[in-house]
């Protein structure tokens, strides 16, 4: 019997600007790659339902990171490779031809949802539209001796010469770590050995998944998203968390020589980030717009998870910033305000608008206020979202009045405060100088937010806000 694909029944959470699939369910992105004049992007795919089931890889593409056509399916479960599911992985051109690289997940007969095996798989296109597996998959077939059953989410690159894969996995310690292979074609490889691993569950996970590596800016650096690492009181709050170590990949040791962990986003709806080169030679980061344990009420709706805005990553002073890439520009259309606001008592900044850029920046030496609030208000049911700033502490603070854990955002010291936010129906990406920290959320409203500014004394702001595109929720292409 065939299935039909879940439909969407209400649009009120729909995002104006951001990446979903047309209906069901969305996490992880994938083969975030650029090929034959199209940016590509792949993501973990549901179609039969807007809860997580047998993973497809969904499909989209774009001319400018921002504006994406939704293209057919690209990868579906069912051979023996992956009859349970294609798991995250990503891509790389070869030869004029776009491969995929992925994991395939298998269920044990038994009925434990923890008992499976994972394998490697390899997929190509010459239009980059339609995929065919390749027909010796899998291409890495079992484990090492010393790994558990999790060995998942092939990162593929090229350097000098031979083809890379690095995958996280886990030991027979139960700790995270992170796996080497090479190869001369994409469909032979030889195991390297493991080139890092968390020092403790505590401190750096018992799992790494999503793992991404690459060279900016002089320095190696591992993109990963760890799952065990305990909560402290301000970090690593969320269920797992993504983020990011530098350091330097020795090919011939071969060996990852890296530094400490760091949390590579403070809000509570961000996870399995993937990056890219782009052809302009900017390193660029998408992730996922949920997290495993929000509770998604547009699942009733018959959907569920978007992707971020596309990032582009800076690494300076030590510190990963991200910004949103240069394209996001071409969503402004119209300019609401572009002023000099003195802040006191509450004062609106926009009303009545679902998708919108709001640009704040102060000079935090010409102000006695000890702290500021951004909040988002529904202004019928009342419900909000608070963005706070201390300044003794130079510590921003998100509450929702929906949840009780509070999320936050640590600044170094800086006489210049930048606040960029980007509204979208159900959505917030926060910036904050310039990329050094971003807090990324989900919030349910019922109707568009009031949105207003509030400070203890007289502050002054620089405040620009446009108002953005909503766009035709992706067009869909059936070649």
């Amino acid at each position: 019997m065939t299935q039909n694909p879940i439909q969407l029944t209400n649009s009120r959470y729909r995002l104006g600007y951001h990446l979903m699939a047309p209906a069901g369910w969305i996490n992880d992105p994938n083969g975030f790659c650029y090929f034959k004049g199209y940016y590509h992007i792949f993501y973990q795919y549901h179609p039969y339902s807007a809860e997580w089931g047998p993973m497809h890889w969904g499909h989209a593409r774009s001319k400018d990171l921002i504006h994406w056509q939704t293209l057919p399916t690209a990868l579906i479960p069912g051979d023996s490779e992956d009859k349970d599911g294609c798991f995250s992985g990503s891509a790389i051109v070869k030869d004029d031809t776009l491969y995929l690289i992925y994991t395939g997940n298998n269920y044990y007969d038994d009925g434990d949802p923890d008992h499976y095996w994972q394998n490697q798989n390899l997929a190509y296109s010459q239009d980059g539209i339609h995929f065919t597996k390749y027909d010796k998959n899998p291409i890495i077939a079992t484990p090492p001796t010393d790994n558990t059953q999790n060995f998942r989410d092939p990162k593929v690159w090229e350097h000098d010469g031979h083809y890379y894969v690095a995958l996280g996995s886990q030991d027979q310690a139960k700790l995270g770590r992170l796996l080497l292979y090479k190869s001369d074609d994409l469909k032979q490889w030889q195991y390297l050995g493991p080139i890092a691993h968390s020092q403790s569950v505590e401190q750096e996970g018992y799992m790494w998944e999503c793992p991404d590596l690459f060279h900016l800016n002089g320095q190696d650096i591992l993109v990963t998203s760890p799952q065990g690492i305990a909560a402290q009181e301000q970090q690593y709050l969320n269920l797992h968390q993504t983020g990011y170590f530098v350091g330097e990949l020795d090919y011939q040791a071969p060996k990852f020589k890296r530094g400490d962990f760091h949390e590579l986003d403070q809000g509570h709806d961000f996870y399995a980030a993937q990056t890219m080169l782009t052809p302009d030679g900017r390193r660029v980061l998408i992730g996922w717009l949920n997290m495993w344990e929000s509770e998604m009420p547009e699942q009733v709706d018959g959907w569920a998870g978007a992707l971020t805005l596309p990032r582009e990553l800076i690494y300076q002073n030590n510190h990963l910033y991200q910004m949103p890439v240069a394209e996001t520009k071409s969503l402004r259309q119209q300019k609401l305000r572009d002023e000099q606001l003195m802040v006191q008592s509450e004062t609106e900044l926009v009303n009545n608008q679902s998708q919108v850029e709001i640009n704040l920046q102060l000079d935090s030496t010409k102000t006695t206020a000890q702290h500021f609030v951004v909040q988002f208000t529904d202004p019928q049911t009342h419900a909000n979202v608070q963005l706070e700033y201390d300044f003794a502490q130079q510590l921003f603070t998100l509450k929702r009045s929906d949840r009780s854990d509070a999320r936050f955002a640590q600044l170094r010291p800086n006489e210049k405060l930048q606040v960029q936010i980007f509204v979208d129906t159900s959505s917030l990406e926060i910036f904050l100088n310039q990329g050094e920290s971003t807090i990324t959320e989900r919030y349910y409203f019922d109707h568009a937010p009031q949105i207003s500014l509030t400070s203890d004394q007289a502050l002054a702001f620089n405040c620009q806000i446009y108002q953005l595109e909503k766009q035709s929720n992706n067009y869909q292409i059936n070649e």
